[in-house]
């Protein structure tokens, strides 16, 4: 239901309004002062990355490989790495969804060639060497996570995580969420902390049991 301005005023989208902006506020009650500055700095593009969030949010909760099946319905969880029907089944979900629903921001190459000033040859040489993960959109054209590049290269790891979990939208999608393997962190935050050995023993770890 929209009222006369287009706004949503269905009473379980406010509900669920209500219960996220509780539990946002009691996850910023636990940031630093310098990180809350920071948020607030960011006023114009937090509209955006809102937007992004519940979309982002809404994929997660229509996955059916990331529910658990021990009777918890509506809990968001990580995919359990011992059903390997349960993998399969996220695998070809990914590839049937809408890529910025799920990977974030991506980019093509003309893109990084413009603006983070790497040039195609070698984009083209980090794809075929399995250096940075390249997302297939079309028949032929690939687009790359820009949350993988740090000073415009790939964070370290990424060829070491991508020999354990070859499938370029599987892994993606294990790199940008917290994982239990690695206590609840995100794989490509660490990465790109240069915490390279964690990942890659998650990563290897969870290839083993998937």
């Amino acid at each position: 239901m929209f009222n006369n301005e287009g706004i949503h005023t269905d009473d379980g989208a406010i509900c669920v309004a209500e219960k996220l902006a509780v539990e946002i506020a009691t996850a910023l009650t636990c940031l630093s002062l310098g990180d809350l500055q920071a948020i607030g700095d960011m006023r114009s593009g937090l509209t955006g990355l809102a937007s992004q969030f519940v979309r982002a949010l809404a994929v997660e909760a229509a996955r059916p490989c990331l529910t658990k099946n021990d009777g918890g319905a509506g809990k968001l969880a990580v995919a359990s790495t011992t059903d390997i029907s349960s993998q399969s089944q996220c695998r070809g979900d990914l590839e049937s969804m809408v890529i910025e629903d799920w990977a974030g921001r991506v980019a093509g190459a003309t893109y990084l060639e413009e603006n983070l000033r790497i040039p195609r040859s070698t984009l083209h040489r980090w794809h075929r060497r399995n250096e940075v993960v390249a997302l297939r959109k079309g028949r032929q054209r690939h687009v790359f996570p820009l949350a993988q590049f740090v000073d415009g290269r790939p964070a370290s790891g990424i060829p070491e995580v991508l020999s354990y979990i070859s499938h370029p939208r599987l892994a993606w999608f294990w790199m940008l969420h917290p994982s239990p393997l690695l206590n609840g962190r995100v794989p490509i935050e660490l990465l790109r902390q240069d915490m390279v050995g964690d990942v890659v023993s998650a990563a290897r770890e969870y290839s083993r049991t998937s």
